[in-house]
């Protein structure tokens, strides 16, 4: 259940999207420019220093990589009315994860989201970050259709720390050294995110995954990864090259991996020369880029004072009220009275406009003396 949607200056509140374990994300019409934004924010009593300078760092990492076309849009970071912080993005009405849960996806339409999403992390990374949690969910897909990658809280945890004890546990898609461990990230284990994303998009599941449900616990993933015996995606016809290049990138031994995001862009962009298929171009920042602004964030949680725009007895902040009201009694709500259709209520316009003239006609004709 999502927490009651905040007073936002210049945004009307439209309908909930989805709730998580720190924040909950809104769907909300920003007045000027006109558009739709999917707005996070933070729960009221999720907020305490370190969640807070997490929420901070990744709005400001989004931000500062969403230059990126295959980066989601970062609008807006501010407080609400109420005072629980929130970013405003771009709003995706698709995921990854709920359209190859549908069904498995066109090869073609894999490998243009693998090198394009290959060009999003290879950016990530030259900026001298890390993603940590690559999977389905988190490859959004635009208004535009296009794959946009998505959702920094975990890379922004870690930010200017050489190690941390925070772990990407999304386990289907984390690689043997993380599940163990060893590292919480690191350019290796997310090249074999990407791949066990690709893989996932292509089977309908994940790979380590079996068709007998019990078989999938936790537990019994972890140590099928773990133990990294690539299996060929069952699909009938899968070209020999693709899980090739898939069993590369989960190789159990990182160092036998592709040394990078563009490495692995480059073997996917071969892949679909082979194939007949026209290669995607690879968009990357440049290393001018990254040197140029070098991200910090080890004050993410001391900005300020940053308060709200909106005054807790505004006209605005009394009518979200009012409206948050509504739509907690609108099932006790009687049907609303039927409203006069746009025709009916210009054919009244026009009849009262044409008493007024009639009226106006008589008094001028009584005073020049013609009636």
């Amino acid at each position: 259940m999502t927490s009651p949607p905040p007073t936002l200056a210049g945004y009307s509140y439209v309908r909930p999207l989805g709730s998580g374990g720190f924040a909950d994300v809104f769907l909300y019409e920003q007045d000027m420019p006109r558009r739709v934004a999917a707005v996070k924010v933070l729960l009221a009593d999720a907020v305490n220093p370190d969640v807070l300078r997490a929420f901070n760092a990744e709005a400001d990492i989004s931000a500062r990589l969403s230059a990126h076309p295959s980066i989601v849009t970062i609008y807006q970071a501010s407080i609400s009315a109420d005072g629980r912080p929130y970013f405003a993005m771009e709003y995706c009405p698709d995921t990854m994860s709920a359209r190859y849960r549908k069904a498995p996806l066109p090869l073609a339409e894999v490998l243009d989201t693998g090198v394009r999403i290959a060009g999003a992390l290879e950016t990530v990374h030259r900026a001298g970050l890390l993603h940590r949690d690559i999977k389905p969910s988190n490859v959004l897909i635009n208004s535009l259709g296009s794959p946009v990658l998505a959702d920094f809280g975990i890379a922004a945890a870690v930010v200017d720390a050489g190690e941390s004890d925070v772990f990407a546990m999304s386990v289907p898609w984390s690689s043997p050294e993380v599940l163990q461990e060893r590292v919480t990230g690191s350019v290796p284990s997310e090249v074999w995110s990407l791949a066990a994303t690709l893989y996932t998009l292509l089977a309908g599941r994940s790979p380590f995954e079996r068709p007998d449900r019990d078989a999938n616990s936790r537990d019994q993933l972890r140590q099928r990864i773990i133990r990294a015996r690539y299996t060929p995606i069952p699909v009938a016809g899968m070209p020999p090259i693709i899980d090739q290049l898939l069993a590369t990138a989960m190789h159990r031994d990182p160092a036998q991996r592709f040394p990078s995001m563009a490495a692995f862009a480059d073997r996917l962009r071969w892949a679909q020369y082979e194939l007949g298929i026209a290669p995607t171009a690879f968009e990357a920042a440049s290393a001018e880029w990254a040197a140029a602004a070098p991200v910090s964030f080890a004050d993410a949680g001391h900005r300020g004072p940053v308060i709200t725009t909106v005054a807790p007895d505004s006209r605005r902040a009394a009518r979200a009220e009012k409206q948050r009201t509504s739509l907690r009694d609108r099932d006790d709500l009687p049907a609303p009275s039927r409203a006069h259709s746009p025709w009916a209520a210009g054919v009244i316009g026009a009849l009262v406009g044409a008493a007024a003239i009639t009226a106006i006609g008589v008094v001028v004709l009584n005073l020049t003396g013609v009636i």
